[in-house]
C-alpha cells in the first residue's frame, strides 16, 4: 500500500504554492496578511477547499471581505499554480477561513485563566496554614 495517497500529496503541494502566491502575487489593498493553514483536494482532484487565517483579524466582516477578494483570484491563483505544477487538470478552488486557530487560542486563554486562578487558590490556603498544616487563625 502507498504511503501518501494522490489527494494528500497535491493538498500539500497546492498550500504551499497559494501560500507563496498570496503573498507575493495578490496586489489587491484589502487583503489582509493571509496565511493558508490546510487544503483538502476531493478524489477526482476537481475541488480544492483552501483553509485560511488572518493574522489580528477577528472582525466578520473583514474576514468576509478577504475571501470575496481571494474568491475573485481564484482563476489568476489558478492560472499561476498550472505554470508551477506539473498537473493535468488544476482544481477548482475554495477558500474557507480556518476558525481552528482562533479557537485554539480562546481555549489556551481558558485554560492559562483556570491555572493562575488555580494558584492564586492554592497560594490563599497555604498562608492560612504553618508548617504542621494546622490552622493559624
Amino acid at each position: 500500500m502507498r504511503e501518501f495517497k494522490r489527494t494528500d500529496r497535491v493538498a500539500d503541494q497546492l498550500q504551499k504554492e497559494l501560500a507563496v502566491l498570496i503573498q507575493r502575487e495578490v496586489k489587491d489593498p484589502r487583503l489582509g496578511m493571509v496565511t493558508v493553514s490546510g487544503a483538502t483536494v476531493s478524489r477526482d482532484l476537481g475541488y480544492a477547499d483552501i483553509y485560511v487565517t488572518l493574522l489580528g483579524e477577528q472582525d466578520p466582516e473583514r474576514i468576509k471581505e478577504n475571501l470575496q477578494v481571494l474568491k475573485r483570484a481564484a482563476g489568476f491563483l489558478r492560472s499561476q499554480i498550472a505554470k508551477r505544477i506539473k498537473l493535468r487538470h488544476v482544481p477548482e478552488l475554495r477558500f474557507h477561513f480556518d476558525e481552528s486557530v482562533v479557537r485554539g487560542q480562546h481555549l489556551s486563554s481558558l485554560i492559562e485563566e483556570a491555572v493562575s486562578t488555580d494558584r492564586a487558590r492554592q497560594e490563599q490556603d497555604d498562608e492560612g496554614t504553618d508548617e504542621l498544616g494546622e490552622e493559624t487563625r
